[in-house]
């Protein structure tokens, strides 16, 4: 888009782009550094933009003019120059003294009820101490367990920066998972956290049972174990029980079985009824309800897991204790094909309010793979769990699965998770090894909006250790791609070909160019839905994301968002208004100061202008 410089007869300069924009100059006072006009359409590339509205019809319905307008500023003295974004002083100039408008006189903010805002305890420390760009933009997710279920281990844990506690429906009691919601929600009204809670489905994938309350069991090299079929009160020794009754039957002798996505080993040995002998060939800790799969001549068995439902008769009794409970997220195990989302989101949206649980797809088998583009289209994330996932699909392909995963994910706008044996040995050990390191520095360079521990938080013995190595790997690396502007080339597909979609992502995708450009201190998005926050999430801009929302239940879905820092904030249809009010309350508490510059996007609006940007310095 070409930019003009156009002639005043002051000693200002204005600058025109091109087209359907108008440029206009610096207010009083610097409030406002500048601004373009959007009017009838989006814009299809801004170099670098200062503020952009897309302006609707009037109120009495006649279309608003699309003639490129400008504005010569009434103050003199103040040029802005629209391709590097650069507030300039000039000197002197014929009547720049007379010529200047008297100052616009904005109504005090100390004068009005300053309403509250609700922001996470920790972020708002982290701001105050350390600045705009120590924040964490990779979001965390635990799993919580028997090592991290009391208050006082998820105090310590939404102190280390846990954005999402995950519930795995495959262990705990009903009464126990209650009561760890309980203890989350008391967390975030009474300390000031924000951890949103996901619940995991178990699915209807053949899996063992429990040992007898053991939290794990060790199989060692060569033991012998027993797999039945057989509903046992009481477990014998070297003794689980498989939940598909046609196990004893489907397997051979000399089959592979599989115990967690290949954590540990057996070989088939005998058949005797109901029960199947096995010899452990690779040893390690058997968790209860583990998944498990088995191979023949190098091949996954897989016709049987193929006839099973996505969604087990158990899974839906979770599920409507989930809605029941409000949790903002469900996983969904072993989805196959798209038809499985829909059916449950449609569920969903007849029993939760406003539809405010996001249904996460868990891609961990070759079926999902085959059905990914379409699964992610109708899910509102998806998770990478890898370990069963590498158990159908050959090893050495799952590196480059996840980074084709992340990026449609990313593509399509949807939030993805990168999960299973992150920091596998923190599960036993206080240090990860360099490996794991190494691996979540790649998931973090990949992008991905959030990394989840398992056991390491569930049954690990050092939580609160593992959580820091998440978070430190995240910060450094995160500061690494920004200085080697690692994604500086980065470019995503259009979403969406409706009108209104496309001036959206246009005027996220600007905001996100100019923010890292001019090198503002962070970016403010006002917005009830959500979107266009996420539209800016996926934009990954280096500054952190300011998203102001005034529903709780919105709020909490945001924070699993990549570099979006969500407030609860009770909004005006005016955005002077909700700028105003956010200045003072950002000041007042100490995480901005005057001078820090901002830019402004906004989907609220009761006027003519429906969108828009702005860039503002704090006054």
């Amino acid at each position: 888009m070409a930019v003009s410089q156009v002639a005043s007869q002051t000693s200002s300069r204005v600058f025109c782009l091109n087209g359907d924009f108008a440029g206009v100059s610096s207010s009083a006072k610097g409030r406002i550094i500048s601004s373009v006009s959007c009017r009838g359409g989006a814009p299809s590339s801004l170099s670098s933009p200062l503020t952009v509205s897309n302006s609707r019809r009037s109120k009495g319905g006649r279309k608003s003019d699309l003639r490129p307008r400008v504005q010569v500023p009434r103050r003199a003295g103040v040029t802005i120059e629209a391709v590097i974004g650069v507030e300039k002083k000039v000197d002197g100039g014929a009547g720049s003294k007379g010529d200047e408008a008297p100052p616009v006189k904005q109504p005090g903010v100390e004068a009005a009820q300053v309403p509250s805002m609700d922001v996470d305890s920790v972020t708002e420390a982290e701001l105050k101490e350390n600045g705009f760009r120590s924040t964490r933009r990779t979001k965390l997710v635990c799993t919580i367990g028997p090592a991290s279920c009391a208050p006082e281990q998820l105090e310590a844990l939404a102190m280390g920066g846990m954005n999402v506690a995950r519930l795995n429906m495959c262990h705990g009691t009903r009464e126990w998972h209650t009561q760890v919601i309980r203890n989350v929600r008391s967390l975030n009204s009474e300390k000031g956290y924000s951890v949103a809670i996901m619940m995991d489905t178990e699915g209807s994938e053949i899996h063992m049972g429990d040992f007898n309350g053991a939290p794990s069991v060790k199989a060692e090299d060569g033991e012998e174990w027993i797999f039945t079929v057989r509903k046992l009160d009481s477990l014998p020794e070297r003794t689980t029980v498989v939940n598909y009754d046609g196990f004893a039957e489907d397997v051979k002798i000399g089959d592979e079985l599989l115990v967690d996505g290949g954590m540990v080993r057996f070989e088939v040995i005998e058949k005797i009824g109901p029960d199947v002998k096995c010899k452990c060939t690779d040893p390690g800790l058997l968790l209860p309800r583990a998944n498990l799969t088995f191979w023949r001549e190098g091949r996954l068995v897989r016709e049987r897991n193929a006839m099973l439902p996505t969604i087990s008769s158990k899974d839906w009794i979770d599920i409507d204790f989930g809605i029941a409970e409000g949790v903002d997220f469900i996983a969904i195990s072993f989805v196959k094909t798209s038809e499985v989302i829909k059916h449950l989101k449609s569920y969903i949206n007849a029993r939760a309010p406003n539809g405010s649980i996001g249904v996460f797809a868990k891609i961990e088998s070759s079926d999902s793979l085959k059905n990914l583009e379409d699964i992610i289209r109708v899910s509102d994330g998806a998770m990478v769990a890898r370990g069963d996932l590498g158990a159908q699909i050959p090893l050495e392909q799952v590196p480059s699965v996840q980074q084709g995963i992340v990026n449609v994910c990313r593509e399509l706008n949807k939030p993805v998770i990168v999960a299973s044996q992150l920091l596998e040995s923190m599960i036993e050990y206080p240090t990860p090894t360099r490996a794991e390191v190494a691996d979540v520095s790649e998931a973090v360079r990949q992008r991905a909006d959030a990394l989840m521990l398992s056991g390491e938080s569930a049954m690990g013995l050092f939580p609160e250790k593992a959580l820091s190595v998440l978070r430190t790997v995240s910060l450094r690396m995160e500061e690494w791609c920004r200085e080697n502007k690692a994604h500086a080339s980065d470019r995503l597909p259009e979403l969406s070909s409706a009108l209104h979609d496309r001036i959206s992502e246009n005027i996220c995708n600007s905001a996100s160019q100019m923010a890292n450009r001019l090198g503002v201190d962070a970016i403010f998005v006002y917005t009830r839905r959500g979107y266009m926050a996420s539209l800016l999430s996926r934009s990954r801009p280096d500054c952190p994301i300011f998203a102001f929302t005034d529903t709780q239940a919105v709020r909490q879905r945001l924070n699993l968002q990549w570099g979006l820092i969500p407030f609860r904030l009770d909004l005006s249809g005016d955005m002077e208004s909700n700028l105003r009010r956010t200045f003072a309350l950002l000041k007042a508490r100490g995480m901005m100061k005057k001078g820090d510059l901002i830019v402004a996007v906004s989907d609220i609006s009761t006027s003519d202008v429906m969108q828009s940007i702005q860039v503002r310095r704090i006054p």
